[in-house]
């Protein structure tokens, strides 16, 4: 954790409703975006608090994105404006929330987590996304700025497709749709990942091959543990969205529900594979540490009968006649060579080294 993160501890024994940011502060400045648009205008601006409100109308859908969330008060004056429940703006700044949807009269309360593949060494990044949607607004939180909704951004800059003529749970729909849809590349990513350890371990299962596998085993449980509950996120928002949701984006919802099902399926199978691979080197090892064994066993069963040999006439007897041979030394080193070869000969056609 970094220096700016906050225990989930510190919160302990506090009211609810109190806010405390818990997790880690990952941007510098909080920073504010609006889109306010129809099918004909678009406006897209940075602006503070008290601006945001002005934006608001029955004839346009306003976009508001907040990226950071360590400014508690910042988020209290947007509860107040926009009349948010305490206990979802105390979910919002808990970034280690589990995913969920929850109803509420006027507006719909979603969380989940965003995680990507990024950069040219492709490492994994994860954060919390959160999403609020009115009657024609939606407010998005998250923790820094970069995601995944330029595509987005950019249809309705340039009014590509249907977009803008759609309604609110539309916008809603799409963005967690882009959100979804990046899972593939993250699935993907660690299936290439399985097969690169696998390939790696085939050669030689190092020490730092296991500690690879361990941590795309973290990487994977976690996943696991931020998708699983997302099949009830959207079974919400389409059974009990109420007027907030539109019928026709039902369809668009279910599936979104598929597209997770099969992220799902996918991450089991990777959980298959890289408990396989934490097999394979577990038996690459042993089968390594064989190969040594059998390596120094042949070694010293070639050198126990060159060990008594030379043990034997080791002894400090008198009574031995070939100590006098005046050749006897060239005579027993010559038997112990042809019984070294004839070992290795013999080991050779057994196919034992």
């Amino acid at each position: 954790m970094s220096r700016h993160a906050v225990r989930k501890s510190t919160k302990s024994g506090a009211p609810p409703g109190t806010l405390v940011h818990i997790g880690s502060q990952r941007a510098d400045v909080v920073k504010i975006s609006v889109f306010d648009y129809d099918s004909e205008n678009l406006t897209e601006k940075e602006c503070c608090v008290d601006e945001v409100t002005k934006y608001f109308s029955s004839e346009t859908i306003t976009w508001i994105n907040v990226d950071g969330l360590h400014d508690i008060k910042l988020l209290q004056d947007i509860g107040e404006k926009f009349n948010l429940d305490k206990l979802l703006l105390e979910d919002i700044l808990n970034t280690n929330h589990r995913p969920k949807t929850e109803i509420f009269d006027d507006y719909i309360f979603v969380i989940l987590k965003m995680i990507c593949v990024t950069g040219t060494n492709r490492t994994m990044t994860s954060e919390q996304v959160s999403f609020i949607m009115g009657k024609s607004w939606i407010i998005s939180f998250q923790e820094e700025g970069g995601d995944v909704f330029d595509g987005i951004r950019d249809r309705l800059r340039n009014n590509k497709g249907d977009l803008r003529k759609r309604s609110v749970d539309f916008l809603l729909y799409r963005l967690l749709d882009t959100i979804i849809d990046n899972y593939f590349f993250v699935t993907e990513y660690f299936s290439d990942k399985n097969a690169e350890l696998e390939q790696g371990i085939f050669k030689n299962p190092t020490p730092d091959a296991l500690r690879e596998i361990q941590l795309l085993k973290r990487q994977v449980v976690n996943f696991k543990r931020a998708v699983l509950p997302l099949r009830e996120v959207v079974s919400v928002l389409e059974k009990d969205g109420g007027t907030l949701v539109n019928k026709k984006t039902h369809r668009y919802l279910r599936d979104l529900y598929e597209h997770i099902i099969q992220v799902n399926d996918s991450i089991d199978s990777q959980r298959e594979v890289v408990s396989s691979i934490m097999d394979l080197f577990l038996s690459g090892t042993s089968n390594k540490m064989n190969e040594i064994m059998k390596v120094l066993t042949v070694i010293s069963t070639i050198f126990i009968p060159l060990t008594f040999i030379v043990g034997l006439y080791g002894m400090n007897f008198k009574n031995m006649p070939e100590l006098e041979w005046q050749y006897g030394y060239f005579i027993i080193c010559g038997i112990m060579g042809v019984i070294l070869i004839g070992m290795i000969i013999y080991f050779r056609k057994k196919h034992w080294f």
